[in-house]
């Protein structure tokens, strides 16, 4: 879990957790361009190259916190293969992805950092992000820490997750189906 990763509250010790907004802003209207000139395919790639710089962004940002902003890996020099191998220290999970399957999570990140006011990107009634060019997620410094994928949750799983968020089992089953195992 991605709890193992960060040092329980009672323990008296120092720890942080980070959390990012990157978006790429434009790009939706800039496909638009192309759609309504009946031009998918340069809409579809304007679309995917928006996603690769909000990507990128989001790679630059936990890069600079790696090495500069936490430091925690200051003298790291990594080639850009191990990059993408993702060989270096520390994570950036995403909700809505396998290690974090709550989308609703994406609120608590939204409100943190007060997201829309400050990057313009906001969240839809289902918790998709807009504009499309846009990734979010969670930063762990922690040495061991890796993805994992959270797979079928039983009942009492679920009843003591909708416990912790304060909302009722239904509405838990609803944003975790995909995850539930009974």
């Amino acid at each position: 879990a991605m709890s193992d990763f960060i040092a329980p509250k009672d323990s008296g010790q120092v720890d942080a957790c980070g959390a990012f907004v990157a978006c790429i802003e434009g790009v939706d209207a800039f496909a638009k361009e192309f759609e309504d000139a009946h031009d998918d395919y340069s809409s579809i790639m304007v679309k995917a190259i928006g996603d690769r710089f909000a990507e990128g962004l989001a790679e630059y940002t936990h890069h600079k916190v790696r090495k500069e902003l936490w430091g925690y890996a200051a003298d790291e020099a990594l080639s850009n293969e191990d990059l993408i191998k993702e060989k270096y220290r520390g994570i950036r999970p995403a909700s809505g992805y396998p290690a974090t399957p709550d989308h609703t999570e994406k609120a608590i990140i939204w409100e943190l950092l007060n997201a829309e006011a400050n990057t313009g990107a906001a969240l839809t009634e289902n918790f998709a992000m807009t504009p499309g060019s846009c990734v979010s997620g969670l930063y762990f410094a922690h040495p061991e820490a890796k993805y994992t994928h959270v797979g079928p949750l039983n009942k009492d799983q679920f009843e003591e997750y909708a416990a912790r968020k304060g909302q009722s089992l239904k509405e838990t089953e609803r944003w975790l189906a995909p995850n539930r195992g009974y």
